[in-house]
C-alpha cells in the first residue's frame, strides 16, 4: 500500500512540471481542434479551414506589429502565419484561400520565390481570385518588377476591381514616385 502511494505521489511530481507548462501555454500557440464540441472528428477540408482561420487572425496580429513599429514580433507572427497556413494547404491541396495566405506571409517575410510560387499555385486553382492578383503585383513591385506588377493593375482594372486596382495603383506609383527613372541622355552635336 504504501510503495503504491509513493509511486501515485512520484508520478504526480514528475508529471507536475509537464501539466503546469501546459497550463502556461497560451491559447495562440494551441493548434486548431481536430474535432467538433460534439467529440466528432473535422474533415479534412474543417482542420484546413481551422488552420486558415488560425493563421489569418495571426496574421492579422502581425499587422498590427507592423503598425506599432514592431518589426521583430511581427516576423515571428508572420512564420507562425505560415507555418499554420500551410498546414491548412496540407489538409486540402485545393485550398485556394490557404494558398494565397501562404503566399502572403511569405512575402512580408522577403521569401519572394516562395510567394510567386504560392501564388501562382493560387491562381491555377482559382485564375480569377482577386487579393491573389492584387498581392502577387505588390510582390512583383517588391522585387523591382514594375511592368509585371503593371500586368496585375491592368488585369484588376478590367476586372472592375476598384479597391484593389486602387491600392496596388498607389503601390506603383509610391514606388515610382521613390525610384525615378534615370534622365534619357541628351543627343550630341
Amino acid at each position: 500500500m504504501r510503495s503504491l502511494i509513493l509511486a501515485s505521489l512520484a508520478g504526480l511530481l514528475i508529471a507536475a512540471p509537464a501539466s503546469a507548462f501546459m497550463g502556461d501555454k497560451k491559447q495562440e500557440d494551441r493548434p486548431p481542434p481536430t474535432t467538433t464540441a460534439a467529440g466528432t472528428a473535422l474533415t479534412p477540408r474543417q482542420q484546413a479551414e481551422s488552420w486558415y482561420a488560425d493563421a489569418y487572425d495571426v496574421i492579422a496580429q502581425a499587422r498590427k506589429d507592423v503598425e506599432g513599429g514592431n518589426a521583430k514580433a511581427a516576423e515571428k507572427k508572420f512564420k507562425k502565419a505560415l507555418d499554420r497556413a500551410l498546414r491548412a494547404t496540407e489538409y486540402d491541396t485545393t485550398y485556394h484561400e490557404a494558398w494565397n495566405l501562404v503566399g502572403y506571409a511569405n512575402r512580408k517575410l522577403g521569401k519572394y520565390d516562395q510567394a510567386l510560387a504560392a501564388y501562382g499555385h493560387c491562381l491555377r486553382l482559382k485564375p480569377g481570385y482577386v487579393p491573389a492578383r492584387e498581392y502577387l503585383g505588390e510582390t512583383q513591385l517588391e522585387m523591382g518588377h514594375v511592368d509585371k506588377a503593371k500586368e496585375q493593375l491592368v488585369w484588376l482594372e478590367r476586372q472592375g476591381e476598384e479597391l484593389p486596382a486602387k491600392t496596388l495603383r498607389d503601390a506603383i506609383d509610391a514606388w515610382e514616385k521613390a525610384h525615378p527613372a534615370p534622365a534619357a541622355p541628351s543627343g550630341s552635336n
